[in-house]
């Protein structure tokens, strides 16, 4: 009996840790499905549509990131 109570044990913290990983894997799952569901419509919608949304006012602009290279690190000596 206690071999079979020690097997439980091993199992029941075995999914207590693997639950965290299953359900990531569940959920970026259902994103690529999502993704490719849009991916399909926007092709279905025709060569018009298919170079991205059309341009609005309140569309937000690329920022651009500028970075610097200091080859001697964080300390000026």
């Amino acid at each position: 009996m206690n071999t079979f109570l020690n097997y439980l044990v091993v199992a029941a913290l075995f999914a207590l840790v693997l639950a965290p990983v299953a359900l990531g894997v569940v959920r970026e799952r259902r994103i690529d499905r999502q993704l490719r569901e849009a991916e399909r419509g926007r092709r279905a919608a025709g060569p018009s549509e298919a170079a991205g949304p059309p341009e609005t006012q309140s569309a937000a602009r690329p920022y651009r990131v500028t970075r610097h290279f200091y080859p001697k690190g964080w300390a000026k000596a």
